[in-house]
């Protein structure tokens, strides 16, 4: 990692808080761009030292309309303070579809003079590389792409962070609240229930919704969840409908991996405990929002920057973790959230940190092996899983590759950053899987 770890625990420290979001004035990179070469990335840093900074681009699905380009804005935005760039040196691109649009937007930037060059969605991948081979001299990082380490490329890098770990905790917040409601009698049924609203089923969507989920289950062991899916990262309408869908099928409690409002504003219209994602809707949703997990990419983007500058090679793949500021809670909403809440999340994150706890503790959930589902995994006679073959290289046919059950758990994005968490699980019912 560089020695990132160091650096940026001494920038900041772990807070459970996140900053709101604010306007961007934003202005065209301008001039003549550096090499992003050992060779050129030492020239820029020896023209920071006179006081000029390197120009930065950063891609983006959608707008700050949807939470999740929100984020990466407001995490760029962060970082750029932080290091000084002026606004007239970094340029952000926004509503760029994952299709050619990426690779013009990239090309863009460069022609432009940005020597580092940042994209925020999975579908941007195929077109960040074809702009990597085009601009060998700019340097392209890739959030949530799973391609670098087999590109073979050096200026094109992937990175993603433990999110996971943060889902857990906010699945702890959850686990607290069911718990809340069922010594108050005000379960809907017998037992606990969660809904959960994703947008596809990706391997980063199945990691987030399980880790979740196990988060919730280590305070109330017999939860289950339902989960629907929109087949959109941004889709409004089908978020909130996918929610109203689950509370009345009986959910006590909504999460969602999908960017809008849908499915937090439906909760507060139902008055169903929330738990969002990317950021807090404590505004829009007082009386039901709990808590939400988010990856911080701030840390990301300086150390990148700080690469290009000092002349070091960029991480092929990059994984921020808690220790890094990368994955991070917003401040809990007390006035939703069960008493107790923040205390036990502090608990929790403490044994996450020293590895007394890991999220994927294969003693914690159990498995069926079908011939249409968790094919790759190795059961003992418990359904606890023994082996499990990740599909991490990411070869067309989807076929396991690399070992990842160890000291009992799976190592999720220690391999390759982006998830390749794919199980299903018990206790997890899909309500659709066309997407």
């Amino acid at each position: 990692m560089k020695n990132l770890e160091d650096m940026m625990l001494g920038r900041r420290q772990f807070v459970l808080g996140l900053s709101g979001a604010a306007a961007l004035a934003l202005a065209a990179c301008g001039g003549s761009g550096d090499s992003g070469t050992d060779e050129g990335a030492a020239d820029a840093g020896d023209a920071a030292a006179e006081g000029t900074a390197i120009k930065v681009g950063l891609i983006c699905l959608h707008d700050e309309n949807s939470t999740y380009d929100l984020n990466f804005i407001n995490g760029f935005k962060e970082a750029m303070g932080t290091l000084g760039v002026a606004e007239g040196d970094y340029m952000i691109k926004t509503n760029i579809p994952e299709g050619q649009e990426c690779y013009d937007a990239a090309a863009e930037l460069a022609d432009a003079g940005c020597t580092l060059i940042f994209a925020d969605s999975f579908g941007h991948e195929d077109y960040m590389i074809q702009a990597a081979k085009e601009f060998p001299e700019v340097q392209f990082c890739h959030a949530t792409g799973t391609k670098a380490h087999t590109e073979g490329l050096d200026n094109y890098h992937n990175a993603f962070a433990s999110i996971y770990e943060g889902r857990f905790l906010a699945g702890v917040a959850a686990g607290m609240k069911l718990q809340e409601l069922a010594d108050a009698g005000q379960l809907k049924g017998a037992a606990p229930k969660m809904g959960y609203v994703g947008a596809f089923t990706y391997a980063e969507v199945v990691s987030g919704y399980t880790s979740f989920f196990l988060g919730a289950k280590s305070i109330v062991p017999d939860v289950t969840m339902d989960v629907t899916f929109t087949g959109s990262w941004y889709d409004e309408t089908a978020e909130k409908e996918g929610a109203t869908k689950l509370i009345a099928g009986g959910a006590d409690l909504i999460s969602q991996h999908a960017d809008s409002m849908g499915a937090p504003t439906a909760c507060e219209n139902a008055g169903i405990p929330n738990v969002s994602y990317n950021g807090s809707t404590v505004d829009a949703c007082p009386n039901t929002f709990i808590v939400s997990s988010r990856i911080n990419w701030a840390p990301y983007y300086e150390y990148a920057y700080d690469c290009v500058v000092n002349g070091n090679a960029i991480d092929v793949d990059w994984t921020g973790t808690l220790a890094t500021d990368s994955v991070q809670l917003t401040e809990i909403n007390e006035a939703a959230a069960a008493a107790g809440t923040a205390d036990k999340i502090a608990e929790v994150k403490a044994g996450l940190e020293d590895g007394s706890i890991h999220v994927f503790d294969t003693a914690s959930f159990t498995v069926e092996v079908t011939a249409d589902k968790n094919v790759n995994a190795t059961v003992d006679g418990n359904g606890n899983l023994t082996s499990y073959m990740a599909d991490v290289d990411t070869d067309a046919a989807y076929e396991g590759d690399t070992e990842v059950i160890a000291d009992g758990f799976f190592h999720e994005s220690e391999y390759r950053s982006a998830p390749y968490f794919d199980l299903q699980i018990d206790g997890i019912n899909l309500l659709d899987t066309a997407f």
